[in-house]
């Protein structure tokens, strides 16, 4: 009868009667004392309401609030506790006021940020658990600052922040990249003696690994008394996104060496297979495969997923199609990664028949999916059903083409020579060209030697504000091409001028687990000597068969002899070498450069795959060469 005459005062809640009879049944099992006090049936709207009696606070018993609490199915019950509460002065009781909090602030379907900050500005005297659970809750919205502001609020109050006070705020630093805001929490929580405390410390080394800031972020995992998992993934994050790849790969056993002993989970798997496509590290990715496998994880789609990845970005697609075959209900993401596989390493039919059949089983195709086939068309000069794919796409499954699909077009009539058609591609689209699809039709015109369209484009990345390293090299290769050698002078002034650096071409090769890199000229192998003395057999070896350096590969103007010289020790021919010196006769060789291959490196993987009777697989910044018995997978179209 009470809780009726009690929210009879509040006309804007409904009384939900499934909540009174709810809360009825409940109080009729909790204490005798109470059972005179309530009908055994709920209320009907016509019944008349007694006198409203009054009763000393709280009206009932608070584990039966809590209770009602836990069993909330509608947000109007909530509305129906939220005036009990208030009713019966719980607010300042954090074991009503903090639950009921956390409902409307962290929990689904119930979450609602303006609720529950209203609420929050309700309680007279919050708590560090009231303050600990508003700034969790900012810092997964779509306001995180709101959460650094909050813990600002909570020092000028007097009220001393917590280890996870601190975390969520700095974790609402990493929402927004806020490194200063960071460093600020970070000396705070410095101050109040909880630079021990792992959580804490591992999202400041999230925030500082995603500001770019490597060292801090590695003095901060090396002074941490415990490391558990979560902190060597974010150290393997760290690694990866700071581009020190291998780096990340030696964290593997060093977390389970015997100092450590900590297991790997699914996410730190996902992390290293991220890692060892990059570094086109297979043999790391074939033990990473067998971890997966022998822990238990081998039913996770998304690591399913990621093998594939991987092992298509190795160029070892018959073990990405094992994966895939094997891997039960392939989602979209499982036939995006094949098909952008079977593209990536030129078989450009294959990818579309991939397509088909993803459509014959149901499954709607998504913007990646249909990147991966325009990227597949694009490897493999499939001009017509490139453009065919391309109005499929909004007519018959409503997406909008984006700029990744209109660079892949831009590539695809690029590559065919279509250059005027790749320009009013760009010039008409319904998005605005970006400074990468500009960049792809200079490409273009470096490959076909179109000197003033070339000249147009950089003039667009100048008035873009965008232009690279990478753009006066590929200018510099046009005008080389053209032997324009005035105008190239005039390039390298300018970037001298402008202390424009390029980008030193770099390869890898895998070798027991190690990954080995090389530059131009590289003297830093510990076994350079060998590496040389093996790179000169092997030029004596294919000049013999036919191979003649293509001079025109060398931009700078010098001498033939010279220039053969620079080209004989190019990183690629450097990894090659390296590769016939350590490992048996037969075995593939399997290299990744940060460049795209030149017509020499090129021509010399082709007849290097004859004449030593070893398969090279060769994978640059566009894509896969696949280099058998003097011929090369992309019929030299690339």
């Amino acid at each position: 009868m009470f809780l009726n005459l009690r929210f009879h005062s509040y006309p804007f809640v409904h009384v939900s009667p499934n909540l009174h009879f709810y809360l009825t049944l409940s109080l009729l099992h909790s204490s005798p004392q109470h059972h005179h006090t309530l009908p055994l049936n709920p209320p009907t709207p016509n019944q008349n309401h007694p006198k409203p009696v009054s009763f000393p606070p709280p009206f009932f018993p608070k584990q039966l609030l809590i209770s009602a609490l836990k069993s909330v199915t509608h947000k109007t019950h909530l509305l129906q506790i939220h005036a009990h509460i208030i009713r019966a002065s719980l607010l300042q009781d954090p074991a009503i006021s903090l639950p009921f909090l956390s409902l409307i602030a962290l929990r689904p379907p119930f979450q609602d940020p303006i609720y529950s900050r209203r609420f929050f500005a309700q309680i007279p005297r919050p708590s560090p658990f009231h303050y600990n659970t508003m700034i969790r809750a900012y810092s997964m919205s779509n306001s995180p600052e709101r959460g650094l502001f909050l813990y600002r609020d909570m020092r000028r109050r007097g009220i001393r922040p917590d280890p996870l006070s601190s975390s969520f705020a700095v974790k609402s630093c990493v929402r927004i990249l806020h490194l200063v805001g960071g460093v600020q929490v970070h000396g705070s929580f410095l101050k109040a003696g909880h630079q021990s405390d792992s959580l804490l410390l591992t999202t400041l080394m999230d925030l500082y690994s995603q500001c770019e800031k490597w060292d801090d972020a590695w003095k901060l995992f090396d002074d941490m008394p415990q490391r558990d998992t979560v902190a060597w993934n974010v150290m393997i994050s760290c690694c990866i996104r700071n581009k020190r790849t291998r780096d990340a790969l030696s964290l593997f056993d060093v977390m389970q060496s015997e100092n450590y002993k900590c297991k790997p989970d699914d996410v730190t798997c996902l992390l290293l297979l991220q890692a060892c496509a990059n570094l086109n590290a297979l043999e790391f990715g074939e033990r990473i495969h067998s971890y997966i496998t022998e822990h238990g994880y081998g039913g996770s789609l998304r690591l399913s997923n990621s093998l594939i990845s991987m092992y298509s970005r190795c160029g070892c697609l018959d073990k990405a199609y094992g994966v895939f075959k094997e891997t039960d209900n392939k989602s979209v993401v499982s036939w995006s990664a094949m098909i952008s596989g079977l593209a990536m390493n030129g078989y450009g039919r294959e990818a579309i028949e991939a397509f088909e059949e993803m459509l014959r089983m149901g499954i709607h195709p998504e913007d990646q999916t249909f990147t991966g086939v325009l990227s597949a068309c694009s490897h493999s000069g499939l001009v017509h059903e490139g453009m065919s794919f391309l109005e499929r796409m909004s007519k018959e499954f409503g997406i909008t083409p984006n700029i990744h699909h209109y660079g892949c077009m831009v590539d695809l009539l690029g590559r065919a020579g279509l250059l005027d058609q790749a320009y009013q591609l760009i010039t008409s689209m319904v998005v605005k060209p970006d400074s990468t699809i500009w960049r792809t039709l200079l490409g273009a015109c470096r490959i076909h030697g179109h000197v003033n369209l070339g000249e147009r484009v950089i003039e667009h990345l100048i008035e873009m504000k965008a232009q690279e390293a990478g753009d006066y090299v590929l200018l510099l290769n046009i005008y080389s091409s053209a032997g324009h050698w005035e105008k190239v002078a005039e390039v390298r002034k300018l970037m001298k001028e402008e202390a424009i650096q390029t980008t030193p071409g770099c390869s890898t090769i895998e070798f027991k687990g190690v990954v080995h890199e090389f530059i131009v000229d590289d003297v830093s192998h510990p076994r350079k000597g060998e590496i040389y003395e093996k790179l000169s057999e092997i030029n004596q070896q294919l000049k013999i068969a036919g191979y003649d350096a293509e001079l025109s590969s060398e931009l700078h103007k010098l001498d033939d002899r010279e220039k053969g010289y620079v080209l004989s020790h190019h990183s690629e021919k450097l990894a090659i070498a390296f590769g016939v010196l350590v490992t048996p006769p037969g075995t593939t060789l399997r290299v990744a450069n940060n460049l795209r291959i030149c017509v020499d490196c090129h021509n010399f993987m082709k007849i290097f795959s004859g004449v030593y009777n070893r398969n090279v697989i060769v994978r640059d910044r566009n894509r896969f060469h696949h280099f058998r018995g003097g011929h090369c997978s992309c019929n030299d179209y690339w």
